[in-house]
Protein backbone atom coordinates (compact mmCIF):
# COMPACT_ATOMS: atom_id res chain seq x y z
CA UNK A 1 0.00 0.00 0.00
CA UNK A 2 2.72 2.49 0.98
CA UNK A 3 4.70 1.78 -2.18
CA UNK A 4 2.30 4.02 -4.10
CA UNK A 5 3.09 7.74 -4.14
CA UNK A 6 -0.56 8.79 -3.81
CA UNK A 7 -0.94 6.75 -0.61
CA UNK A 8 2.24 8.27 0.85
CA UNK A 9 0.93 11.74 0.08
CA UNK A 10 -2.46 10.86 1.59
CA UNK A 11 -0.93 9.60 4.85
CA UNK A 12 1.38 12.64 5.24
CA UNK A 13 -1.27 15.24 4.37
CA UNK A 14 -3.99 13.46 6.35
CA UNK A 15 -1.81 13.29 9.46
CA UNK A 16 -0.93 16.99 9.23
CA UNK A 17 -4.54 18.04 8.85
CA UNK A 18 -5.79 15.65 11.55
CA UNK A 19 -3.29 16.92 14.12
CA UNK A 20 -3.97 20.57 13.31
CA UNK A 21 -7.78 20.19 13.37
CA UNK A 22 -7.71 18.08 16.54
CA UNK A 23 -5.58 20.61 18.41
CA UNK A 24 -7.65 23.62 17.39
CA UNK A 25 -10.82 21.56 17.96
CA UNK A 26 -10.15 21.46 21.73
CA UNK A 27 -10.58 25.24 21.83
CA UNK A 28 -13.54 25.11 19.41
CA UNK A 29 -15.39 22.82 21.84
CA UNK A 30 -14.40 24.90 24.89
CA UNK A 31 -15.53 28.17 23.25
CA UNK A 32 -18.78 26.63 21.89
CA UNK A 33 -17.89 27.53 18.29
CA UNK A 34 -18.83 24.24 16.61
CA UNK A 35 -21.47 25.77 14.37
CA UNK A 36 -19.22 28.67 13.41
CA UNK A 37 -16.62 26.12 12.26
CA UNK A 38 -19.38 24.45 10.25
CA UNK A 39 -20.29 27.82 8.72
CA UNK A 40 -16.66 28.49 7.77
CA UNK A 41 -16.54 25.20 5.84
CA UNK A 42 -19.51 26.25 3.69
CA UNK A 43 -18.10 29.75 3.21
CA UNK A 44 -14.77 28.22 2.22
CA UNK A 45 -16.56 25.95 -0.26
CA UNK A 46 -18.09 28.92 -2.04
CA UNK A 47 -14.66 30.60 -2.07
CA UNK A 48 -13.04 27.52 -3.59
CA UNK A 49 -15.83 27.25 -6.16
CA UNK A 50 -15.21 30.87 -7.11
CA UNK A 51 -11.45 30.20 -7.36
CA UNK A 52 -12.01 27.23 -9.67
CA UNK A 53 -14.40 29.31 -11.78
CA UNK A 54 -11.81 32.13 -12.00
CA UNK A 55 -8.94 29.75 -12.73
CA UNK A 56 -7.15 30.27 -9.40
CA UNK A 57 -5.73 27.79 -6.93
CA UNK A 58 -8.75 26.52 -4.85
CA UNK A 59 -6.75 26.97 -1.62
CA UNK A 60 -6.47 30.70 -2.39
CA UNK A 61 -10.24 31.05 -2.69
CA UNK A 62 -10.77 29.00 0.47
CA UNK A 63 -8.42 31.19 2.50
CA UNK A 64 -9.76 34.46 1.03
CA UNK A 65 -13.44 33.79 1.78
CA UNK A 66 -13.02 32.04 5.13
CA UNK A 67 -10.51 34.53 6.60
CA UNK A 68 -12.63 37.48 5.42
CA UNK A 69 -15.63 35.90 7.15
CA UNK A 70 -13.51 35.37 10.29
CA UNK A 71 -12.75 39.10 10.47
CA UNK A 72 -16.43 39.89 9.85
CA UNK A 73 -17.51 37.48 12.58
CA UNK A 74 -14.98 38.91 15.03
CA UNK A 75 -15.99 42.47 14.17
CA UNK A 76 -19.71 41.88 14.67
CA UNK A 77 -19.19 39.77 17.79
CA UNK A 78 -19.15 36.00 18.15
CA UNK A 79 -22.43 35.99 20.11
CA UNK A 80 -24.30 37.19 17.03
CA UNK A 81 -23.06 34.21 15.01
CA UNK A 82 -23.88 31.69 17.78
CA UNK A 83 -27.56 32.26 17.07
CA UNK A 84 -29.11 29.46 15.03
CA UNK A 85 -31.03 31.83 12.74
CA UNK A 86 -27.92 33.86 11.84
CA UNK A 87 -25.89 30.73 11.09
CA UNK A 88 -28.70 29.27 8.97
CA UNK A 89 -28.94 32.45 6.89
CA UNK A 90 -25.16 32.66 6.39
CA UNK A 91 -24.97 28.96 5.44
CA UNK A 92 -27.79 29.21 2.92
CA UNK A 93 -26.31 32.36 1.35
CA UNK A 94 -22.86 30.87 0.80
CA UNK A 95 -24.19 27.48 -0.29
CA UNK A 96 -26.20 29.36 -2.90
CA UNK A 97 -23.09 31.23 -4.01
CA UNK A 98 -21.20 27.93 -4.26
CA UNK A 99 -23.94 26.43 -6.41
CA UNK A 100 -23.90 29.56 -8.59
CA UNK A 101 -20.17 29.22 -9.26
CA UNK A 102 -20.64 25.47 -9.90
CA UNK A 103 -23.27 26.23 -12.52
CA UNK A 104 -21.00 28.81 -14.15
CA UNK A 105 -18.08 26.36 -14.35
CA UNK A 106 -19.73 23.07 -15.28
CA UNK A 107 -16.52 21.86 -16.95
CA UNK A 108 -14.85 21.70 -13.52
CA UNK A 109 -17.37 19.26 -12.00
CA UNK A 110 -14.61 16.90 -10.77
CA UNK A 111 -12.92 19.67 -8.81
CA UNK A 112 -16.25 20.73 -7.33
CA UNK A 113 -17.03 17.17 -6.25
CA UNK A 114 -13.64 17.00 -4.52
CA UNK A 115 -14.39 20.24 -2.66
CA UNK A 116 -17.67 18.86 -1.34
CA UNK A 117 -16.54 15.36 -0.38
CA UNK A 118 -12.73 15.63 -0.19
CA UNK A 119 -10.01 13.98 -2.24
CA UNK A 120 -7.35 12.76 0.12
CA UNK A 121 -5.94 10.17 -2.33
CA UNK A 122 -5.72 12.76 -5.12
CA UNK A 123 -3.24 15.04 -3.35
CA UNK A 124 0.00 15.92 -5.09
CA UNK A 125 3.39 16.54 -3.48
CA UNK A 126 2.87 20.27 -4.04
CA UNK A 127 -0.38 20.08 -2.03
CA UNK A 128 1.47 18.23 0.73
CA UNK A 129 4.02 21.03 1.02
CA UNK A 130 1.24 23.67 1.05
CA UNK A 131 -0.54 21.80 3.84
CA UNK A 132 2.67 21.31 5.80
CA UNK A 133 3.48 25.03 5.74
CA UNK A 134 -0.07 26.05 6.63
CA UNK A 135 -0.29 23.47 9.43
CA UNK A 136 3.01 24.59 10.93
CA UNK A 137 1.91 28.24 10.76
CA UNK A 138 -1.40 27.47 12.52
CA UNK A 139 0.22 25.29 15.20
CA UNK A 140 2.97 27.87 15.81
CA UNK A 141 0.37 30.62 16.22
CA UNK A 142 -1.58 28.42 18.63
CA UNK A 143 1.59 27.81 20.62
CA UNK A 144 2.23 31.57 20.89
CA UNK A 145 -1.39 32.24 21.93
CA UNK A 146 -1.63 29.14 24.13
CA UNK A 147 -1.74 30.70 27.61
CA UNK A 148 -4.18 33.59 26.97
CA UNK A 149 -6.29 31.43 24.64
CA UNK A 150 -6.56 28.65 27.24
CA UNK A 151 -7.45 31.18 29.95
CA UNK A 152 -10.13 32.85 27.81
CA UNK A 153 -11.54 29.53 26.51
CA UNK A 154 -11.85 27.64 29.81
CA UNK A 155 -12.41 30.58 32.19
CA UNK A 156 -13.94 33.48 30.21
CA UNK A 157 -15.16 35.30 33.34
CA UNK A 158 -11.70 35.16 34.88
CA UNK A 159 -10.12 36.33 31.62
CA UNK A 160 -12.38 39.40 31.53
CA UNK A 161 -11.67 40.10 35.21
CA UNK A 162 -7.93 39.88 34.48
CA UNK A 163 -8.45 42.47 31.70
CA UNK A 164 -7.13 40.24 28.92
CA UNK A 165 -7.79 41.54 25.36
CA UNK A 166 -10.55 38.98 24.83
CA UNK A 167 -11.87 40.62 21.63
CA UNK A 168 -8.42 40.47 20.03
CA UNK A 169 -7.94 36.87 21.20
CA UNK A 170 -11.34 35.95 19.72
CA UNK A 171 -10.55 37.49 16.31
CA UNK A 172 -7.09 35.86 16.21
CA UNK A 173 -8.60 32.47 17.03
CA UNK A 174 -11.30 32.84 14.36
CA UNK A 175 -8.63 33.59 11.74
CA UNK A 176 -6.71 30.46 12.77
CA UNK A 177 -9.95 28.46 12.68
CA UNK A 178 -10.70 29.75 9.17
CA UNK A 179 -7.20 28.77 7.96
CA UNK A 180 -7.51 25.29 9.50
CA UNK A 181 -10.94 24.80 7.97
CA UNK A 182 -9.66 25.82 4.53
CA UNK A 183 -6.91 23.24 4.73
CA UNK A 184 -9.12 20.43 6.04
CA UNK A 185 -11.66 20.88 3.24
CA UNK A 186 -9.12 19.53 0.78
CA UNK A 187 -8.94 16.26 2.77
CA UNK A 188 -12.50 15.50 3.90
CA UNK A 189 -14.50 18.06 1.93
CA UNK A 190 -16.66 20.92 3.15
CA UNK A 191 -19.51 18.60 4.17
CA UNK A 192 -17.40 16.56 6.62
CA UNK A 193 -14.79 19.02 7.87
CA UNK A 194 -17.05 19.33 10.89
CA UNK A 195 -16.01 15.77 11.84
CA UNK A 196 -12.29 16.47 12.23
CA UNK A 197 -12.96 19.76 14.02
CA UNK A 198 -15.26 18.43 16.72
CA UNK A 199 -15.33 14.63 17.13
CA UNK A 200 -11.72 13.98 18.37
CA UNK A 201 -11.77 16.98 20.73
CA UNK A 202 -15.22 16.10 22.08
CA UNK A 203 -14.06 12.51 22.71
CA UNK A 204 -10.90 13.70 24.47
CA UNK A 205 -13.00 15.77 26.85
CA UNK A 206 -14.51 12.55 28.29
CA UNK A 207 -11.09 10.91 28.73
CA UNK A 208 -9.16 13.58 30.66
CA UNK A 209 -9.67 16.91 32.41
CA UNK A 210 -6.20 18.31 31.70
CA UNK A 211 -6.10 20.71 28.74
CA UNK A 212 -2.65 19.57 27.62
CA UNK A 213 -3.57 15.86 27.80
CA UNK A 214 -6.86 16.70 26.04
CA UNK A 215 -4.85 18.12 23.13
CA UNK A 216 -2.64 15.01 22.98
CA UNK A 217 -5.58 12.58 23.08
CA UNK A 218 -7.48 14.61 20.49
CA UNK A 219 -4.49 14.63 18.11
CA UNK A 220 -4.02 10.85 18.50
CA UNK A 221 -7.71 10.14 17.82
CA UNK A 222 -7.74 12.44 14.80
CA UNK A 223 -4.66 10.79 13.28
CA UNK A 224 -6.00 7.30 14.07
CA UNK A 225 -9.25 8.11 12.25
CA UNK A 226 -7.36 9.28 9.15
CA UNK A 227 -5.00 6.27 9.12
CA UNK A 228 -7.83 3.79 9.73
CA UNK A 229 -9.96 5.40 7.03
CA UNK A 230 -7.14 5.23 4.47
CA UNK A 231 -6.36 1.56 5.22
CA UNK A 232 -10.00 0.46 5.16
CA UNK A 233 -10.69 2.40 1.97
CA UNK A 234 -7.64 0.91 0.27
CA UNK A 235 -8.76 -2.68 0.96
CA UNK A 236 -12.51 -2.20 0.42
CA UNK A 237 -12.52 0.44 -2.36
CA UNK A 238 -15.23 2.34 -0.45
CA UNK A 239 -15.02 6.16 0.01
CA UNK A 240 -12.29 7.10 2.46
CA UNK A 241 -14.32 10.00 3.84
CA UNK A 242 -17.03 7.59 4.98
CA UNK A 243 -14.54 5.52 7.00
CA UNK A 244 -12.94 8.63 8.53
CA UNK A 245 -16.32 9.96 9.69
CA UNK A 246 -17.41 6.52 10.95
CA UNK A 247 -14.22 5.95 12.94
CA UNK A 248 -14.29 9.40 14.53
CA UNK A 249 -17.92 8.85 15.55
CA UNK A 250 -16.95 5.44 16.97
CA UNK A 251 -14.16 7.03 19.03
CA UNK A 252 -16.56 9.66 20.33
CA UNK A 253 -19.22 7.21 21.50
CA UNK A 254 -16.57 4.92 23.04
CA UNK A 255 -15.19 7.89 25.00
CA UNK A 256 -18.72 8.88 25.99
CA UNK A 257 -19.27 5.36 27.36
CA UNK A 258 -16.00 5.56 29.32
CA UNK A 259 -17.07 8.90 30.78
CA UNK A 260 -20.46 7.50 31.87
CA UNK A 261 -18.84 4.44 33.52
CA UNK A 262 -16.36 6.68 35.37
CA UNK A 263 -19.15 8.87 36.66
CA UNK A 264 -21.05 5.81 37.98
CA UNK A 265 -17.98 4.28 39.66
CA UNK A 266 -16.85 7.54 41.23
CA UNK A 267 -17.25 7.19 45.06
CA UNK A 268 -19.54 9.70 46.65
CA UNK A 269 -18.31 11.96 49.44
CA UNK A 270 -19.29 10.96 53.03
CA UNK A 271 -21.39 14.12 53.37
CA UNK A 272 -23.39 13.15 50.28
CA UNK A 273 -23.95 9.61 51.66
CA UNK A 274 -25.14 11.02 55.01
CA UNK A 275 -27.50 13.43 53.28
CA UNK A 276 -28.89 10.61 51.15
CA UNK A 277 -29.54 8.42 54.25
CA UNK A 278 -31.39 11.19 56.13
CA UNK A 279 -35.08 11.84 55.39
CA UNK A 280 -35.87 14.87 53.33
CA UNK A 281 -36.34 17.99 55.47
CA UNK A 282 -39.91 19.01 55.99
CA UNK A 283 -40.81 22.34 54.48
CA UNK A 284 -41.75 25.33 56.59
CA UNK A 285 -45.52 25.46 55.79
CA UNK A 286 -45.90 21.79 56.84
CA UNK A 287 -44.22 22.48 60.23
CA UNK A 288 -46.57 25.41 60.82
CA UNK A 289 -49.64 23.25 60.08
CA UNK A 290 -48.39 20.55 62.52
CA UNK A 291 -47.95 23.09 65.36
CA UNK A 292 -51.44 24.54 64.76
CA UNK A 293 -52.98 21.03 64.92
CA UNK A 294 -51.36 20.41 68.35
Amino acid sequence: MLRYDFMQHAFIAGTLVAVMCSVIGVFVIARHLSFIAHAFSHIGFSGAAFAVYAGWNPLGGLLLFSIASAFATGGLGVKVFRRDVTISIVLSLFLGLGLLFISLSAKQSTAMYALLFGSVVGISMRNVWEMALLSLAVLLALLILYKPLKFDSFDPVGAQAARLPVRLISVAFLVLLAAATSEAIQIVGSLLVFTLMTAPAAAARYVTNSVFRMILVSACLGAAGIWGGLVLSYYTNAPVTFFIAALECLFYFAALGIGVLRARRKPRAPEQIGEAAMPAPMNQPALIRQNEAR
